[in-house]
């Protein structure tokens, strides 16, 4: 069975989520022009590391709009790839620039709310708003360092995220404006807190499972090739 990457394009663009689609529809222009899937890149990491900077002052009016950016950014970061597929120029730099930039504008996000919250006066937790934020977003660091290294064990496709009509599991990102605008910034800090560590965990041990078959995998093709 072929890989999403390797079937028709009609089918690979009917199991893409979303917010990839219409990103492909708005980047096919750029296609053949200077724009490269770099520039998109550092165009995302400007507006994630916006939307973190404007998270710190903790108000309502700045979170809310530090949430509106962040999901411009999210989206941002499905069009580079997009037209990195559609003009043939993907390169190994040009993915590890773009997972690096996920990392530090997810981590940066985090710690950058942990911030905007301690700097509520009307909200008192148990631990450090930082604190919070920095532990979700090391978790978070820890679950992209292990998916990009099962990703270059296994494939994009052995990695790919968990699609429900047309949703991946990192979309609850675009629900931070209802987060924002309801004001619960604080309780979503610390629901983050809990959930970001167990998902790590869950990654870590998938992590083990994959480096144990490839252990085993390249046991037997040694044994294969012994002389008789």
């Amino acid at each position: 069975m072929r890989s999403p990457e390797h079937l028709p394009q009609s089918i690979a663009t009917a199991n893409q989520p979303w917010d990839a689609r219409l990103a492909r529809r708005l980047v096919m222009p750029l296609k053949d022009s200077r724009v490269t899937p770099n520039h998109l890149t550092t165009l995302r990491l400007g507006v994630g590391l916006a939307a973190a900077a404007v998270f710190t002052p903790g108000t309502y009016g700045w979170s809310n709009l530090a949430a509106l950016l962040l999901v411009l950014s999210n989206f941002l970061d499905h069009a580079d790839g997009e037209l990195a597929r559609i003009s043939g120029r993907i390169s190994r730099i040009g993915h590890l620039y773009d997972v690096a930039s996920d990392a530090a504008v997810t981590i940066l996000i985090f710690i950058a709310m942990g911030v905007g919250v301690a700097a509520a006066p009307q909200i008192d937790l148990e631990l450090p708003p930082v604190l919070l934020g920095a532990i979700s977003g090391g978790a978070i660091a820890l679950i992209f360092f292990l998916r990009m290294r099962m990703e270059d064990m296994l494939g994009k496709a052995a990695t790919r995220q968990a699609n429900v009509a047309g949703f991946e599991t990192e979309d609850v990102l675009y629900l931070l404006p209802l987060v924002t605008l309801c004001n619960v910034t604080a309780q979503f800090l610390l629901a983050a807190t809990i959930c970001a560590p167990l998902f790590a965990v869950w990654v870590a041990i998938d992590y083990r499972r994959v480096l144990r078959i490839r252990r085993v995998a390249r046991d037997v093709a040694g044994q294969s090739w012994q002389p008789r």
